[in-house]
């Protein structure tokens, strides 16, 4: 699929069908992350893949919406601060490189004609608590993972006159 009409197609998906995510798809998606460019290349960053069956209530609890585990899997990207570069004023790099390779694997999964929705509004509390997760792993973002059961509505965006500047 060539880029522009990829990004044109992906969207937040907020429906899914129950079918399963074929692993050799699940694979494509977390490597397209694993490509993701990390500053100094460090690849900060840990992705959790959890299975929603069975799960649900876990899920509900780091983020209430009923959508939210109603695809096959939902996927968790964690910064992990200690392993990434930072910069000579001490700006920490994980967050950006983890947002990074999220990115790519959100692209990914609609190149593969799977659905995701960029969650950030969740309970991180809940998310370390039910995940495990170390002190050094932070939850930047979910997604569901699953194929679409609504379709792509138009997309209103800003025009770039209002967010870009020349100099």
């Amino acid at each position: 699929m060539e880029f522009f009409e990829l990004i044109n197609k992906r969207y937040s998906v907020r429906a899914y069908q129950s079918k399963p995510v074929e692993k050799e798809k699940l694979q494509k998606v977390l490597e397209a992350a694993n490509l993701a460019p990390t500053a100094a290349n460090k690849q900060p960053f840990r992705f959790f893949v959890i299975h929603t069956q069975g799960r649900e209530s876990e899920l509900k609890r780091i983020y209430s919406q009923e959508w939210f585990c109603k695809a096959p899997l939902v996927i968790c990207a964690c910064a992990v601060m200690p392993e990434a570069w930072t910069r000579m004023d001490g700006k920490n790099y994980a967050d950006v490189d983890t947002t990074i390779a999220m990115d790519h694997l959100i692209l990914a999964a609609a190149d593969q004609g799977l659905g995701t929705c960029w969650v950030a509004a969740f309970n991180p509390s809940a998310a370390r608590e039910i995940l495990r997760l170390s002190k050094d792993e932070e939850p930047v973002a979910f997604t569901p993972l699953g194929y679409p059961a609504d379709e792509l509505k138009p997309k209103k965006r800003k025009a770039l006159s209002s967010f870009v500047r020349y100099f």
